[in-house]
Formats: C-alpha cells, structure tokens, sequence
C-alpha cells in the first residue's frame, strides 16, 4: 500500500515555521504523542493557521454548559452530515476519550437518533445540523425547545458557534484532501 499525502498543500518542515507555530505544534506532540495532520496542513498558512487556532480555542476552551463531549459530539455529527473525514475520525477519537465511551462516537457519526445519547444531547445534534444545514430557518421555537432541554442562550450560542467554525474546518479538510492520522483510529477504544 502506497502511504497518501496528508494534503494536496505542501507541508512546512516544522524548523521553518514561525516560533510561536512551532512551539504550538511541539506542545500538542508531546501531549498527544504525534502531531496531528490538522496542524501540519494548516501551517501552510501561519497568518491563517493563527486565526483558526485562536478560533479554535475560543469556541473549544471557553467556560459553557456544554461539556467538552458535547462539544465533539457536535463536530462529529456535524462532520459526518459534511463528509469531513478528517473530522469525523479525529474528532470520534477524542469523543470515545471525552465521553469515555468506546462505542459512542461510531454511533453518532453513523446516526446520532438511533445513538445511546440523551434526548437532550438528540435536540443539541437536531439544532447544530440545522444551523449547518439551514440556518436562515432557525427561530424562536427552537431556542424554546433547547431551552426546555436545559440549554441557556448562552449555551445554545456555543452550539451554534461549535458548528459554524467546524463547518469552515470540514470545508478546509475536504478541499484540501486532508488525511487522518493513522493513531487515531483507535484512540479511546479498549
């Protein structure tokens, strides 16, 4: 089997990235052990690749109701329905670790209303796609119904801003034919 290119981009040689780049790209290697192709695809860039990292981080990190398996919940639904199979194996991986649940983010990315998930987590997922997929139709009775799910405004905000840049980012992956790492695959599995 011939190994594929990570990205139809060229990939920087990591010395020659910007320090901060760098620095940032070593860090995640040694916390996780590789460095994801993420990183590497979107260093291409380093203007870019600092907008979508601060992004990140800001939709990702930031204090919510959601938790952090909520949020790659989303993104794995939200990538499935995209096609992003980048997303979708990345993001299962740190689902099935977030949720610690070795089954959960197969489920979901196969059919999230036929998942072992919570009938409020099933009205998160109904709303993100709707967001992705229609958002000029959202209305007031949709925050009624998230709400009644225990969602706050400000919750229902970070659902929609976990989709919307996750959108961006499966639309990067594809166009650029980014490959997942193999380590990814069975992440969080046994």
């Amino acid at each position: 089997m011939t190994k594929q290119p990570i990205s139809r981009y060229p990939i920087p040689d990591i010395f020659d990235l910007p320090d901060d780049i760098r620095e940032r790209i070593i860090g995640v290697q040694e916390k996780a052990g590789f460095i994801p192709n993420v990183f590497l695809t979107l260093a291409h860039r380093p203007a870019e690749f600092r907008a979508f990292m601060a992004y990140h981080d800001a939709v990702m990190e930031s204090e919510s109701g959601l938790t952090q398996a909520d949020r790659e919940m989303i993104i794995v639904v939200t990538s499935s329905d995209n096609s992003c199979q980048y997303c979708v194996v990345a993001h299962g991986a740190i689902l099935r670790i977030r949720a610690k649940n070795s089954t959960i983010s197969d489920q979901v990315a196969a059919n999230y209303r036929k998942s072992d998930i919570t009938l409020r987590q099933k009205a998160m997922l109904d709303f993100a796609l709707k967001v992705s997929n229609d958002a000029k139709a959202i209305n007031d009775t949709d925050f009624e119904l998230l709400r009644e799910h225990g969602f706050s405004d400000e919750d229902i905000w970070d659902i929609a801003g976990v989709t919307s840049f996750f959108g961006l980012s499966n639309r990067m992956a594809n166009f650029t034919s980014m490959r997942p790492n193999s380590e990814f695959y069975m992440m969080g599995r046994g």
